[in-house]
């Protein structure tokens, strides 16, 4: 089942909403609660569930840990997924060395760089030279990589990628990457986001 990526959005703020609820104790919950608590409709939180084949009871409501014991499942959390870093600058050190990934489910792996300085066999989470890439990709069968890698050599890496059997991209270049219809590139452009809050912040202060 192919859904949106909204979609799948909104079920990822779910959880975390549902998480928070049983740390407070709750053992059920409603839609329209849900709802309050992620900026959504209650009718669009039903919506979803049923999406997922998530059933609930209107006068019962739903059990909080029935809904994450399912959401974990088509999430993939139920399973660690391996995934490496291209480009270990700013941006890639910083996501190596973040903690938070782990109790998610999500292990990165290794990193990789062009950068001799950069390369670090023996590091906690060891930085090859990325023309080991290709090879650890395949003996590790990972599935997922995060680039970030400067604007002129994204296109290149991500047919490298792509060639070694990755079929997951999280992008951090400012470049829209070319690939074939069965790899999802998500793309994460720090500066457009900047600027949309930028403008945003101005028309607030206008108000």
């Amino acid at each position: 089942m192919v859904v949106c990526k909204k979609c799948v959005s909104r079920l990822s703020r779910y959880r975390k909403v549902l998480l928070r609820f049983k740390d407070l104790g709750f053992v059920k919950v409603f839609s329209d609660t849900v709802g309050d608590a992620t900026g959504v409709s209650s009718a669009q939180v039903r919506k979803d569930f049923s999406l997922f084949g998530i059933a609930g009871n209107k006068r019962g409501g739903y059990n909080i840990d029935t809904l994450l014991d399912k959401m974990q499942i088509i999430l993939g959390k139920d399973q660690v997924h391996g995934v490496i870093v291209i480009g270990v600058g700013n941006i890639g050190r910083a996501l190596i060395q973040y903690k938070g990934f782990e109790k998610e489910g999500i292990a990165i792996v290794a990193g990789f760089d062009i950068n001799p300085a950069k390369i670090n066999p023996k590091a906690q989470v060891p930085v090859f030279s990325i023309k080991n890439m290709k090879a650890f990709i395949k003996n590790k069968q990972i599935e997922i990589a995060i680039l970030s890698v400067p604007e002129r050599a994204a296109q290149e890496i991500c047919h490298k990628l792509v060639d070694a059997g990755i079929v997951g991209i999280l992008n951090f270049a400012p470049i829209r990457l070319q690939a074939p219809e069965h790899v999802e590139i998500n793309t994460v452009n720090l500066q457009v986001e900047l600027e949309n809050l930028i403008y945003f912040t101005k028309i607030m202060k206008k108000k």
